[in-house]
């Protein structure tokens, strides 16, 4: 077991550098989330969503196994709830195959809409799950966020598409894998939650990414493919490490930030051009997300 499980810092809701840390982590997970999508959805134009999936998680177990020269330390592969691992790996192929559909029908931005709702569901399965109860601010700060995104969103002025349904599922996962998280912290290293994970889920989904198999054209689409397994491995080490050192409720927020993520690079690579709603929306969930950060810099929430 590697010294990061056996020095887990406190992070109980109280003011200081972990949990201000552990949100710089978070947003920068949020980041390689956010490039990972708009890979899969630029991908998602000439190859099956399914093989994408496949190969994202192959290339994750690769490079993560190489990065942490697992030959020589195979104790990283050890864990002391073997279940609760295989059950945390499940919910994030779980999260990835369903926002990988979501991402093929809708705009970036639009996939966020339900994704949001993970932040109330995390905030409030913490207290009962993990002994980390919010305070009033706290979820104050959660509501006028989710107020933010919903100025962006817009929903049901243009009817919802009914891909929408796959955004509830990647947010269903996506809330428990975050709490299996914060609850798999306690017992086994951040290294090995990560290699696990991405075994488990690229031996489920073989038989369907190689039944699915569409020969990538050129270079860059080999090169894209590949890097999705960085993205996904390097945001969800972020996330890992976030969580190990923050509570959930601290965090949970600022799943947020994805959405000015997503707005950039819908513009950027799709030229999906921000209107003023969608700008004044994102500015509300960077405010909330500031005040958050401002709590927990002067006191907890």
């Amino acid at each position: 077991m590697t010294s990061d499980t056996q020095h887990r810092p406190s992070a109980g809701g109280s003011g200081g550098a972990a949990p201000i840390a552990g949100i710089g982590l978070i947003v920068l997970a949020c980041l390689s989330f956010s490039v990972l999508d708009a890979t899969a959805k630029y991908l998602s134009a000439s190859l099956p969503t399914l093989q994408i999936v496949w190969v994202r998680f192959v290339s994750h177990v690769f490079l993560a196994l190489v990065l942490f020269q697992v030959w020589k330390k195979p104790a990283l592969l050890t864990t002391k709830r073997p279940l609760l691992q295989i059950v945390r790996a499940f919910c994030l192929l779980g999260t990835t195959v369903f926002n990988f559909l979501a991402v093929r029908y809708l705009q970036l931005a639009e996939t966020m809409a339900i994704m949001f709702a993970a932040p109330f569901v995390i905030t409030a399965l913490a207290g009962p799950m993990l002994g980390e109860w919010a305070g009033a601010r706290r979820w104050a700060a959660i509501v006028v966020g989710f107020v933010g995104v919903l100025v962006v969103t817009q929903p049901g002025l243009g009817g919802m598409h009914w891909a929408a349904i796959y955004s509830v599922a990647a947010m269903t996962f996506y809330a428990i894998y975050a709490l299996l998280t914060r609850q798999l912290t306690a017992t086994d290293s951040s290294a090995g939650m990560l290699i696990l994970s991405g075994i488990v889920a690229a031996v489920a989904m073989a038989p369907v990414g190689l039944s699915v198999w569409v020969m990538p054209q050129d270079i860059w689409t080999w090169a894209l493919l590949l890097a999705t397994g960085a993205f996904g491995a390097g945001g969800h080490f972020l996330f890992i490490i976030a969580h190990r050192i923050a509570p959930a409720p601290v965090l949970a927020p600022f799943i947020y930030i994805q959405i000015v993520w997503m707005i950039a690079l819908g513009f950027l690579v799709f030229g999906d051009v921000p209107t003023g709603t969608t700008m004044a929306g994102a500015a509300i969930v960077v405010a909330s997300g500031l005040y958050i950060l401002y709590r927990e810099r002067v006191k907890g929430i």
